[in-house]
């Protein structure tokens, strides 16, 4: 009997022992699956990572998002570039004009043939027909051609890169290598749009004549653009000064909330605002804030607080877009362009008797949070942030700075030095700030 015992004890113990083995070896394979699971999923990420950018990077540089119906159908800006010998209107647009009002070539996108001829000066620059040729090169910066058998153009498009990208000049001045993300501070976009010989469109939106359309596309200058001129209608400030701001950087924008002087949004609202409202792409938009009459009599009365397109060329776009913008890093200032002593000590100042980082706080330069001041915060007027739906100015990152001195700073350019803002700030707050700590600061300032 006793026997018997052990030998069910036995076989009990014997059978738990298996159930642990068993137990335990579906456990580890529960874990390998996990964990390749895991690294599957580590690939997928990478690889989604990868793609993403890749996507982002062309939307950037070559999506019109349909807004050839636009600049092409709608105001026939091609045929002012074509002129009349080639089948379009007026004198055409040269090589050399193009260049003059801020367009940019790519380098890149040039054949080698083409590029030796440049160097030799076999190319003419003030044919309008060497324009065409550059932009069925898809060479021209931010700018896409349609053309017809015949090999004139049927219409243009525009992309993101045209006002923000330029080039690095390493082949001839505005022909080089692409840097996006940089403000093309170079680009009269007024300018070219007022070529166009129709803007009948634009001038029944804002109720003016044509001619008064040209006069304030005229009015921009260069590295300035409107984007709320066909909200608010508010085409001049009250000094008589064109209402337009400079075009901003888009780059440096990771881990920063608010996007645009005004901050309307993040990178990615206002990516769907300027690709449906600005470009005049064909895409869905909504933005409840336009359909407040008083503030944007213009934007409730057109209905551009919701726009609806079928199909949608905008909304599929915008997270790949908005991935590879937000890994565009701020460019290094290059050796040499600042004086690193100095640039030490403006370091103390900008933490200490400059009171900088208080809003400008590093690494992003600006709020971790909601970074916006009114204009007595920081003693401005308050016309730009009045066209805005908070009516307050963003705190801007500094990353990069050095990249868009050309037409001064703050959102309109009122400040044509750095020594200008410093001192501005020196006299707001009160900070009594010595010349050496100004100068330092400045050097700090073109460091970051």
């Amino acid at each position: 009997m006793k026997s018997r015992k052990l030998i069910v004890i036995n076989v009990a113990a014997i059978l738990l022992g298996l159930f642990a083995f068993a137990v335990a070896r579906s456990s580890d394979n529960l874990q390998d699956d996990t964990d390749r699971d895991s690294a599957r999923f580590e690939r997928t990420i990478r690889k989604n990572s990868e793609a993403m950018l890749e996507d982002g990077r062309h939307i950037f540089r070559f999506d019109t998002f349909g807004d050839e119906s636009y600049w092409g159908n709608t105001l026939g800006l091609h045929k002012a570039i074509e002129g009349a010998k080639l089948g379009g209107v007026g004198g055409g647009v040269s090589p050399a004009t193009a260049l003059a009002v801020g367009l940019k070539v790519d380098v890149d996108a040039l054949p080698p043939a083409v590029i030796e001829a440049l160097k030799q000066g076999q190319v003419d620059l003030n044919n309008p027909a060497t324009t065409l040729a550059l932009v069925k090169l898809n060479s021209v910066v931010g700018v896409t051609g349609f053309f017809n058998e015949q090999g004139t153009l049927r219409s243009l498009g525009i992309q993101c890169a045209l006002c923000h990208s330029t080039v690095d000049d390493s082949f001839a001045p505005g022909i080089g290598h692409r840097l996006d993300g940089w403000a093309n501070r170079d680009l009269n976009v007024g300018a070219i749009k007022a070529l166009a010989p129709d803007l009948s469109a634009d001038a029944s939106v804002l109720g003016v004549d044509q001619p008064t359309v040209r006069k304030i596309l005229n009015s921009w200058g260069p590295g300035h653009f409107d984007a709320e001129l066909e909200l608010d209608g508010k085409a001049f400030r009250p000094d008589g000064k064109t209402s337009a701001v400079l075009i901003p950087p888009a780059f440096g924008l990771a881990g920063v909330n608010l996007h645009t002087w005004i901050g309307w949004g993040s990178v990615t609202h206002w990516n769907a605002f300027v690709a449906n409202l600005a470009m005049h792409g064909k895409g869905n938009f909504f933005d409840l804030r336009l359909s407040d009459a008083s503030q944007f009599p213009i934007a409730a009365r057109a209905g551009f607080y919701n726009v609806r397109n079928d199909p949608d060329l905008v909304t599929p776009k915008l997270a790949a877009l908005h991935f590879y913008q937000l890994g565009i890093p701020a460019p290094k200032p290059p050796a040499g362009s600042f004086n690193e002593d100095a640039a030490e000590r403006g370091n103390e100042v900008f933490h200490g008797a400059g009171k900088c980082a208080g809003c400008h706080v590093p690494p992003l330069f600006t709020e971790p949070g909601w970074n916006m001041h009114t204009p007595q915060e920081i003693n401005v007027d308050d016309f730009h942030a009045n066209r805005g739906p908070d009516k307050r100015y963003r705190t801007t990152p500094l990353k990069g700075l050095w990249t868009h001195t050309k037409g001064g700073f703050y959102h309109d350019g009122r400040f044509a030095t750095l020594r200008d803002v410093v001192n501005h700030y020196d006299t707001t707050f009160g900070l009594h700030l010595s010349e050496q700590e100004k100068q330092d600061l400045i050097e700090y300032l073109k460091s970051i």
